[in-house]
């Protein structure tokens, strides 16, 4: 069996990107849930999470408009190293029973598996450009 393929329009700014609303959406819904969190934690748990979750689409967005492969991919694993981090928070904030973050830690699953298939892309179509040696 051949493989699907999509036709799609080239994203022409990181907004035309599936990974970045995704992630734009978690920031969103990472600042009405810290909105509940204790009030003496506003420069504690509250500021750490939403600063984590706020890199992930903004290195996307720098990332996306870097000419190298290499530049795109460092920028993209920042934002995978910021979504982890996010992770670790959405747990902490449940155990200190801060929030009800289920749902949330459910998301960022599908989250982390989109941007690490983007990184993907990334990579394997720069080599599919790349002529293969002549004998």
């Amino acid at each position: 069996m051949g493989r699907w393929h999509i036709n799609r329009v080239p994203a022409t700014t990181f907004r035309d990107l599936v990974v970045w609303r995704k992630s734009h959406e978690f920031v969103l819904q990472v600042y009405l849930e810290t909105r509940g969190f204790p009030a003496d934690e506003r420069f504690g748990l509250t500021r750490q999470l939403r600063r984590s979750a706020v890199s992930i689409p903004a290195n996307i967005a720098e990332g996306f408009v870097k000419r190298g492969t290499a530049d795109k991919l460092r920028y993209l694993n920042i934002a995978q190293g910021s979504l982890e981090e996010s992770r670790y928070y959405l747990i902490l904030a449940a155990e200190l029973s801060f929030a009800d973050t289920a749902k949330l830690q459910l998301k960022i699953e599908d989250w982390s598996r989109l941007l690490e298939a983007y990184s993907l892309a990334i990579r394997t179509s720069v080599h599919a450009r790349i002529p293969a040696p002549r004998s």
